[in-house]
């Protein structure tokens, strides 16, 4: 009889302990129930605070006339800038250069090559609709050019070329690779004459999208869109070397011929003048 009471407290304070039936809410709340409440959601990082503790610069990128102001961390590489500035101009990477204290290199981070805050990138590069829409009209006036030619006679014969052309070829033209192409030399071409006879260089500013167009008188700097068409023509008798004219207007009176251009770099003065020099 001694013993009921006892096993009786100890029935009770097992229900207790594990919040059974018979017991109250109260004696039901376990410090075990309590972490089976539902815990506030911890945030969870994509990243972003850490990119934030990593050092940036301001950047102006200007592309196209269209100036982006950019905020970019100074740790990453040039092609990942690249990836940016596809972001912000719909410029594909591939048809991009990007120009800082010259071409701006891939593999190198902006720290390596001290980029510093406020510095200005410059972005020369046409998207794909941009060169489709400007080119077209350029080949079109370019095949129409030539079946014009076809039914005259070669341009070296014509009396107005033959004043410059008689002169000869001048003592310090630049040398030619007959058969050859070749990318643009890195100075200018120079050793030619124009239309009057007088000395002529070329020099291809392709981060500024300009040629400039070099005399002893003066320097002629031209937007590249602002040359409608590019017609050349090996010189008889000396084939290593072509007579060229760049059209700047409606008519052949707004062509601005150079003679001696050597051959090797004829297709690759077109093909930059007509807006495919990314392809080089």
């Amino acid at each position: 009889g001694a013993e009921e009471p006892g096993m009786e407290a100890e029935a009770q304070e097992l229900a207790r302990g594990c919040g059974g039936e018979g017991g109250s809410p109260a004696a039901g709340r376990s410090p075990e129930g309590e972490e089976r409440r539902d815990p506030p959601q911890a945030s969870v990082s994509n990243g972003g605070d850490a990119e934030s503790g990593k050092e940036q610069v301001e950047l102006k990128v200007i592309w196209n006339k269209n100036k982006y102001d950019v905020k970019f961390c100074l740790d990453s590489t040039g092609a990942e800038l690249k990836q940016k500035i596809h972001s912000l101009t719909g410029l594909p990477p591939a048809m991009q250069k990007v120009m800082f204290k010259g071409l701006l290199p891939e593999e190198k981070t902006l720290r390596e090559i001290k980029v510093t805050n406020g510095a200005k990138i410059m972005v020369v590069g046409s998207t794909i609709n941009d060169v489709l829409a400007v080119n077209t009209p350029k080949e079109a006036a370019q095949q129409e050019v030539k079946a014009e030619d076809n039914k005259k006679e070669p341009l070296c014969r014509q009396k107005q070329h033959r004043k410059v052309l008689d002169k000869g070829k001048p003592d310090d033209v630049m040398p030619s690779v007959k058969g050859v192409q070749e990318r643009l030399p890195t100075v200018p071409l120079s050793g030619m004459y124009n239309k009057s006879g007088g000395k002529v260089r070329l020099t291809f500013k392709l981060e500024q999208d300009q040629l400039w167009i070099g005399t002893k008188e003066r320097t002629e700097k031209l937007p590249m869109g602002s040359i409608k068409n590019v017609v050349s023509e090996p010189i008889e008798g000396h084939e290593d070397y072509h007579m060229m004219a760049f059209q700047l207007g409606p008519t052949e009176a707004s062509y601005y011929w150079v003679y001696w251009v050597p051959t090797q770099y004829v297709d690759a003065i077109k093909d930059t003048v007509l807006g495919k020099w990314q392809y080089f």
